[in-house]
């Protein structure tokens, strides 16, 4: 397993000055993909609500404040149509290390929309529950190729000192379409034929189709295409993102040093995914798992719970607009994670998961608390838990929303970046699909059904407790570091330390050009390690 120096230290035009923005622009525009995956997220909880798909799918039930309308569905139908993208989302976020390596970063985004768009299709067009499953099963196979390719790109063609706030403009991205969701799906509701659920399911084409045409002209990651021999093409687009010419010294020196560590690598030879878990010095393991359980928690802070089925908790709690509750907390989610793409370089990934975390804890036990105390009747107390839900998505959007991305986006090696990021990525869609198909039957009432209602917020406080202490003990420090640095960083410092052997790291200012130099030396564990500095 390779513990060597990443390509280009902090990504791509690490050294271009911070005037130069066009190779910034370009690169957030593919933060767009994140819509795809929020829209859908934020459609599905309302269009399952709705009196025309629970015609066309469900069937009779009592009328209840969950089934305003005398129809419904089985906690088996709706764990299923929910979840089931997230199943596909699993596969199609592995499948994108191969897409990323041969077919590259940018390139495989065309595949996954195309994948997309024929799930967005068959959903559309669906008179049946099953062709119904199966359209969501598509979607999430191109959702989850882009949710690997994305961070990806975005990581190796942004400069340090940003990359952290382009990463998160992903997540940003993701917030923007569970708004956007939510907004068209309280248009469309009351409409009586199928355009109510049909339009708000077929707009995701638009975001299919901006997505494809903005990709198109940007430019492939140099590094992929270095790797591929291509290297005039790797000069053009390595000229383009740092807004220099492409026989630029500062482009021939970024690109040296992409060869120089591919060079390393290909010395090493070729991984594999068990080469993920092996034990090396620069602890390739303990970075495997930290990415794994990382997105593993983001998952576990229940955020989804109010993104998926937001709208009939909403209805059960007594609220008198569970659609506009709904997009309350969208609009909070998008907001806030504005101060998170600020924060994140001025505060640090590792402060902002701890703080974070204890944030979302102390809400979700006075949401838990609150909502087992008062009755659907009383108003003050139905306000206070809509603020505190908003309080918490707040806490979310602003932490654990963008920063696990943009900590896994960083913190693997060039060598396995792409099959580390997808295990990572499949871990939070694996969990996704778990608590968005054993919700129903937690929450719901009914034999079979644990029916915890509200209290099931006590879980997700649990939960966030256990986020706190992870962020503590398993999260380095990696703020305004290169990528290479990050390498150096788990390599001569634990993570309690990291906070100090990062400032140590910046001090010295060590560079890729320092290892060629012969100043330091970090080989795989199958060599010697040695350090001479």
């Amino acid at each position: 397993m390779a513990g060597g120096p990443m390509a280009a230290g902090g990504g791509v035009g690490s050294a271009a000055p911070k005037s130069k923005l066009s190779g910034i622009l370009m690169v957030s525009f593919a933060a767009f993909a994140g819509i795809l995956y929020g829209y859908d997220t934020g459609t599905i909880s309302g269009i399952t609500a709705m009196k025309n798909w629970l015609q066309l799918f469900g069937h009779e039930v009592p009328v209840t404040n969950t089934n305003p309308y005398g129809l419904g569905i089985s906690s088996h139908q709706q764990s299923l149509v929910t979840s089931i993208l997230s199943a596909g989302t699993f596969f199609g976020s592995l499948g994108g290390a191969p897409v990323a390596d041969y077919i590259g970063r940018q390139r495989g985004v065309f595949v996954a929309v195309l994948v997309f768009c024929l799930g967005v299709a068959l959903q559309t067009g669906s008179h049946t529950f099953a062709v119904f499953v199966v359209g969501r099963v598509f979607a999430g196979l191109g959702v989850g190729l882009i949710s690997t390719l994305i961070p990806m790109y975005l990581s190796e063609c942004s400069p340090k000192w940003i990359r952290g706030a382009v990463v998160t403009g992903y997540q940003w991205a993701i917030t923007i379409g569970i708004l956007l969701a939510n907004v068209i799906n309280n248009a469309t509701q009351h409409r009586n034929d199928h355009s109510a659920w049909r339009i708000p399911t077929s707009v995701q084409l638009i975001w299919a189709f901006v997505l494809a045409v903005g990709m198109f002209f940007l430019p492939e990651s140099p590094r992929f295409l270095i790797k591929k021999g291509n290297d005039e093409a790797a000069a053009k687009s390595l000229g383009r993102l740092t807004g220099l010419a492409a026989n630029d010294p500062e482009v021939e020196l970024e690109l040296t040093d992409i060869k120089a560590a591919l060079k390393e690598e290909q010395e090493i030879g070729e991984t594999g995914y068990a080469d993920c878990f092996r034990r090396t010095p620069n602890k390739i393991l303990l970075r495997t798992l930290t990415g794994i359980f990382l997105q593993a928690w983001q998952q576990l802070t229940g955020i989804n719970f109010i993104f998926y089925y937001g709208t009939i908790f909403f209805q059960s709690a007594g609220i008198a607009n569970p659609f506009l509750a709904s997009v309350a907390t969208g609009v909070v989610n998008v907001g806030m994670t504005i101060p998170g793409m600020w924060g994140v370089e001025r505060f640090g990934r590792r402060n902002l998961l701890i703080y974070g975390a204890a944030w979302m804890c102390i809400c979700e036990f006075l949401v838990a608390i609150i909502g087992v105390t008062i009755s659907v009747t009383n108003t003050a107390g139905q306000k206070a838990l809509i603020g505190l839900v908003c309080l918490y998505v707040a806490g979310f959007a602003s932490t654990w929303g963008p920063i696990a991305w943009v900590v896994v986006g960083e913190i693997f090696p060039l060598q396995i970046r792409a099959k580390a990021m997808s295990l990572s990525i499949a871990s939070n869609w694996l969990w996704n699909f778990g608590i968005a198909y054993a919700t129903p039957y937690l929450v719901n009432a009914g034999a079979g059904n644990a029916d915890l209602g509200v209290k099931v917020f006590f879980l997700w406080g649990s939960t966030c407790l256990c986020c706190t202490i992870f962020a503590f003990l398993c999260v380095p420090e990696t703020k305004g570091l290169s990528l290479e640095q990050i390498d150096l960083l788990y390599l001569n410092s634990s993570i309690l330390g990291s906070v100090e052997y990062r400032k140590v790291l910046l001090a010295q200012d060590v560079h890729v050009a320092d290892l060629k130099d012969g100043k330091l030396t970090i080989q795989d564990d199958r060599h010697s390690n040695d350090e001479k500095v």
